[in-house]
């Protein structure tokens, strides 16, 4: 069975957190969500950004997220991948060393990571896109263009492929996020 870390932390995109998690549950994978400084059992708030028309996002609160792992107990060795998702808890997240080993440790080993919307900013901290080619929600484009890395626009319900990652802009692209980490992983649904 494929094993899974999924990062996390309050006021996470509630459908970057609660679609993944169940469909890669679905498939048959183990996925461990954890969030710095928060146990097994505890919980993160997420919050549900929508687009209505406006020059950015609008945001409302979510769903309380019930995480499955400690993060202090975490054994990266076990897993099989990475998926890093979005909304605001990236922006604080990427403040905590520990947190951009993790995906260092990845990345070097070139194993599945999958980022979507705001997730791409872990990855542009841990100084780890240099060359490489992503999507994320577009305020996020200068970060990834000052990380080295290519950013390549994508509609919201888009996703992209490049090495060992997959990234889409925002939670309209679940089906093809997953679609991608499911491949990158060689986990296949008949």
């Amino acid at each position: 069975m494929k094993r899974v870390l999924m990062l996390a932390g309050d006021y996470t995109e509630d459908y970057e957190v609660m679609v993944p998690y169940q469909a890669l549950l679905m498939a048959g994978l183990k996925v461990d969500v954890a969030c710095p400084g928060k146990s097994e059992g505890d919980f993160i708030r997420t919050a549900i950004h929508d687009f209505e028309g406006d020059q950015t996002y609008s945001e409302k609160p979510g769903h309380n997220f019930v995480l499955n792992a400690s993060f202090q107990y975490l054994k990266l060795e076990q897993y099989d991948g990475l998926f890093l998702t979005g909304g605001r808890a990236p922006e604080y997240l990427r403040l905590d060393p520990r947190v951009l080993d993790m995906v260092r440790y990845f990345m070097e080993l070139k194993k599945p990571v999958a980022a979507i919307c705001h997730g791409v900013q872990l990855l542009t901290a841990a100084g780890v896109l240099d060359g490489k080619e992503v999507t994320a929600y577009p305020t996020v484009k200068p970060e990834v263009l000052a990380a080295g890395g290519s950013y390549i626009e994508k509609e919201s319900h888009e996703a992209m492929i490049y090495e060992n990652l997959v990234t889409s802009p925002a939670w309209p692209g679940n089906a093809e996020i997953l679609k991608g980490f499911l491949k990158l992983l060689g986990v296949k649904i008949i």
